[in-house]
């Protein structure tokens, strides 16, 4: 039987369906989203990939005949400030400010960036001079400038400081990376335990002393450390910084966080406590400042929020060992006392026991042991660093065996910050703050004859992990 062709309708129907599939697919197929983050665990944004109306991408901050836009310093401390339309040019940096006595001194953030040596004359040698750092006026930067700068967008951690201590995972991520974000969580002193924010994420790493392969350390913690906490954050080091000072045009960075160890060694807590990060705790800030980063790490390397230290979880007892390392040892009987005290406790309270070398665990085993770890004990050394991935609470713990005499704030001070109890240890005698000695390196500090009384790190646990078992979380 023979098919009538289409009437003229229905071929009218037809082309209004295939049109109307042909503008949904344009309109809603062809405008794709990406869910963005703009905070950890804050809800999501919508970024569209692809516009519909042209635009002119915003590359250059622009005032022709106005005036040159001022600087704006948020927050400073000696060696930590926050600026918003920080200048470049030709490797200088500028201040703009038409009063420049609301400014803080140069003195106190920037240096000359050179290698650290003790002793007043070297401290003097690293002041900034005017090839370094300049606060100027609106008119001076004009003549400067001229009408415009190129922007760096967003949010620019910027670090001028010599290699010497960035290439070590403490100094890294206990010492540089722990000052830069107690520096800029200080813009939301409300962080909740959540590790929620309202501050953004930086966008970009700025440093100018630094050649691009000196900044991993051989363990590889450091570029874990970042790349879990900002996995969009670039880099730029010294042949980039190079790069921008050959093109002789100004660089105006939008928001920046700048980092100076030198300029921070000068303030009174560095005195104190001989850590650069402890500086910027003069700022306002969260007790909950680092829940951010850790929760990030944690999540990273596949853990819950919620795992470790909790009152309701049996305890974790994590002994990293250094014995292998034939430096800054416990006497080997001592040694040998301690695994077997710690054995002891694992028996009689169904507690878990770890006696561990750092060195032998790949980076996602150390944190999640860390994570989990309700008391970290060891020799002072880099393996304690890992601290900074414990679970703040009541009972959460760091014993540190020294040398009789010795001490070093790089721990106690650490994990004070984070709430987390510090205990050090001269043989059979712990202190804990306030009461805590001096910095000091008497002869046998760095040795491998280290006492220590394994009965009284029992009792400590003992004492640590029983009296706060009612304590809430």
């Amino acid at each position: 039987m023979a098919v009538a062709p289409p009437t003229r309708r229905e071929f009218a129907l037809v082309l209004a369906l295939f049109l109307g599939i042909l503008y949904y697919s344009n309109v809603h197929l062809g405008s794709s989203h990406i869910s963005q983050t703009i905070s950890p665990h804050s809800s999501t944004q919508l970024s569209t990939l692809h516009e519909k109306t042209p635009r002119v991408y915003e590359t250059r901050l622009t005032w022709d005949d106005d005036e040159v836009p001022e600087s704006k310093v948020l927050a400073n401390v000696p060696g930590w400030s926050i600026i918003d339309r920080l200048y470049i040019l030709r490797g200088v940096v500028y201040v703009v400010s038409d009063n420049p006595e609301t400014v803080p001194d140069t003195w106190s953030m920037y240096s000359k960036g050179m290698e650290i040596f003790p002793g007043k004359a070297h401290e003097d040698s690293r002041l900034p001079g005017d090839e370094d750092i300049r606060i100027i006026s609106t008119a001076e930067a004009k003549q400067l400038f001229g009408t415009g700068a190129s922007i760096i967008d967003g949010v620019t951690y910027f670090v001028n400081d010599h290699p010497q201590f960035i290439r070590h995972y403490y100094h890294w991520s206990a010492e540089l990376y722990f000052g830069f974000w107690r520096t800029y969580s200080s813009l939301d002193p409300s962080i909740p335990a959540e590790g929620n924010t309202t501050v953004p994420q930086p966008r970009h790493m700025f440093f100018n002393r630094l050649d691009a392969f000196r900044w991993r350390d051989p363990t590889d913690m450091n570029q874990l450390v970042l790349r879990s906490s900002f996995p969009d954050v670039t880099m730029e080091f010294r042949d980039d910084w190079d790069d921008r000072v050959k093109m002789n045009v100004p660089f105006v960075l939008e928001r920046v966080v700048l980092a100076d160890r030198s300029a921070a060694m000068r303030a009174y807590n560095f005195q104190r406590y001989q850590r650069t990060a402890a500086v910027p705790f003069a700022l306002p800030g969260s007790v909950n400042w680092w829940m951010t980063i850790r929760n990030n790490v944690v999540q990273f390397a596949g853990m819950d929020l919620d795992d470790g230290s909790s009152t309701r979880d049996t305890p974790v007892i994590t002994y990293i060992s250094r014995q292998a390392w034939g430096r800054r040892t416990l006497i080997q009987e001592d040694h040998e006392r301690l695994v077997k005290e710690l054995y002891r406790l694992r028996d009689e309270h169904g507690w878990e026991v770890n006696v561990v070398l750092m060195e032998k665990m790949s980076r996602m085993e150390q944190i999640r042991l860390s994570v989990r770890t309700t008391i970290m004990m060891g020799v002072h050394g880099n393996g304690l660093t890992n601290l900074i991935w414990m679970r703040p609470t009541p009972r959460t713990t760091v014993m540190e065996f020294f040398f009789p005499g010795g001490f070093a704030h790089d721990y106690e001070y650490t994990a004070r910050s984070l709430g987390i109890t510090h205990y050090g240890f001269w043989g059979d005698a712990s202190f804990t703050s306030p009461n805590v000695p001096v910095n000091a390196y008497p002869e046998g500090f760095q040795g491998n004859s280290i006492p220590l009384d394994a009965a009284a790190v029992g009792r400590l646990c003992f004492d640590r992990l029983t009296l706060s078992l009612e304590v809430d979380d």
